[in-house]
Parts: C-alpha cells; structure tokens; sequence
C-alpha cells in the first residue's frame, strides 16, 4: 500500500489498545498509499507489543517514550521521522469509513491556497478564542454536517489534520509551549492561515470514539479533571495572546452569516 506513497500518517498512542487495534483494522481498506509514523508515549497496557508485531502491509516506523510525555512535542518527533510530501495527523481512537478519506484530504490540499484539511472544524471564533458551536462542521459517520466535497474553517480539530510537509517545517512544527496538549489544532490552523494559505474540513466519513473514557476517569479523579481545566485556561489564553490579531474570526460568507439568524442557536463551547 505504500507504493509511490506522498503522506505519512503520524500517531501519539498511550494504552487504550483496543481503539489503535480498531483504527488499525480501518485503515486496510484506505486507498491512498500511506506511511505511518506511531509513537508509543510511554503506554503500560499491550500496545508496544502491538506494535512490534505489526500485521498489517503498511511500511510502520515504531519508537517510544519512556514514560508519558507532552503529546505536542510527540507529534513534533514524529513528523520530522516523516519524509513525505504530506502529513497526517490522526488520533488513534478513530476509524475510517471512507476508503478514499486520505485522497480526499490530499485532492483539498490541491485546491488554491489551500494549506490544512480535516474532517472536523470550526467555523467562527469569539475575539476571546472560544468557538461559536453552531459552526462547527464535520464529517461523523452518524450524520456529517460539512458540505461535499470541503468547506473552509477557522480551525481544523486536531482529530485529523493533513498538510504539506514543507508548510509543517516553514511554521515551525508544533509550538510546544502550549503544555502537554490543548492547543495545538487552534495554534496550528491559524499559523496557517497567516502565511495566506485556507483551512478546510472534508466531507470523508469517519467515527470517533474520544471523550467517554475521559470522562469516566475524571468522574473517579476530580483532581485530573481540575488540572485537565487548568491546562485549557492556559492554553487559551497562550492562544489568544499569540494571535489576537487575528480575533475574533469568521469564514463564512455574507450569505451564510445572514441564514444562521434563522437558525436554532446551539450552546457556545
């Protein structure tokens, strides 16, 4: 599958082998040829020796952290690994029902100016930094609300984001200043789009599985959860002191602006 392949997948994993086996499986049918990058972050279930026994056809390049570090700077490891003309940042709690969901971000990519692409974003952001929810747009399998074949966004969701590589290196990876995680979509997405180039969430099915296992475990360790809500502030407000030149921010069109009076108004998030 990796024949004359232009993209690397790159992952962070740490435990929940089940949803990296489940996105493995999902990954067969895709009909872009693709490298995958993964780095274990310092996992203590069976996923390092998933990975060394890899199965599957695709060309893997497997490392690991000793212990669980910042996902940010793993995805920065991870991506200078790669030498590929794309990259793809993928969590490993998805599953792709699309085959063709990598040619499609790749055919986004080729669009004018064109710089990131997704399959879930946002469309507006308040001059604080926080999204307006009912412009979200994505591509869930249970019923994708984003428009064939791509809408453009503000900001691509860090679930899945695909660009060139040369873009990931002029705008220097990742920030890592960010902390451990939160942050890193936002932060990425408009450093894109100050070099001039457009956003885009793709119409490419997919199911994700994220947010119910963290949920649980804040339930049964309030102090996470406190910490977990620290660490958004920060990113926030890192966020908003970086670009606030750039807020608030709005792609929609004139027209779409006036239809959305018309419609319900969801909860901020």
């Amino acid at each position: 599958p990796a024949v004359g392949a232009r993209v690397t997948i790159a992952m962070s994993v740490f435990n929940q082998l089940a949803l990296t086996r489940a996105c493995m499986e999902s990954l067969r049918a895709t009909t872009e040829p693709f490298r995958l990058i993964v780095i274990d972050n310092g996992s203590t279930d069976d996923t390092p020796r998933f990975f060394e026994r890899f199965e599957y056809a695709f060309p893997l390049r497997f490392e690991r952290n000793p212990e669980n570090r910042s996902v940010i700077a793993t995805l920065n490891r991870a991506w200078r690994l790669a030498d590929t003309e794309f990259l793809c940042f993928l969590h490993n709690d998805t599953e792709m029902v699309e085959p063709a969901w990598l040619a499609r971000l790749l055919a986004a990519l080729a669009e004018p100016a064109a710089g990131l692409a997704g399959l879930e974003g946002i469309k507006r952001l308040r001059r604080t930094g926080r999204y307006v929810g009912r412009t979200i747009v994505h591509s869930f399998a249970h019923g994708p609300t984003v428009r064939a074949p791509w809408e453009e966004v503000a900001v691509v969701d860090s679930v899945c984001m695909c660009l060139p590589r040369e873009l990931m290196e002029a705008v220097g990876g990742f920030d890592e200043g960010y902390g451990f995680y939160h942050g890193l979509d936002r932060d990425l997405s408009f450093a894109v789009r100050e070099r001039g180039r457009r956003c885009l969430v793709v119409r490419a099915p997919f199911i994700h599985h994220g947010g119910g296992t963290r949920a649980r475990e804040f339930a049964a360790r309030p102090e996470r959860e406190r910490r977990d809500l620290a660490a958004r502030r920060a990113a926030m407000d890192r966020f908003r002191t970086k670009w606030v030149h750039r807020l608030p921010c709005d792609v929609r069109s004139r027209r779409e602006r006036v239809l959305a009076w018309f419609r319900p108004t969801l909860a901020f998030v």
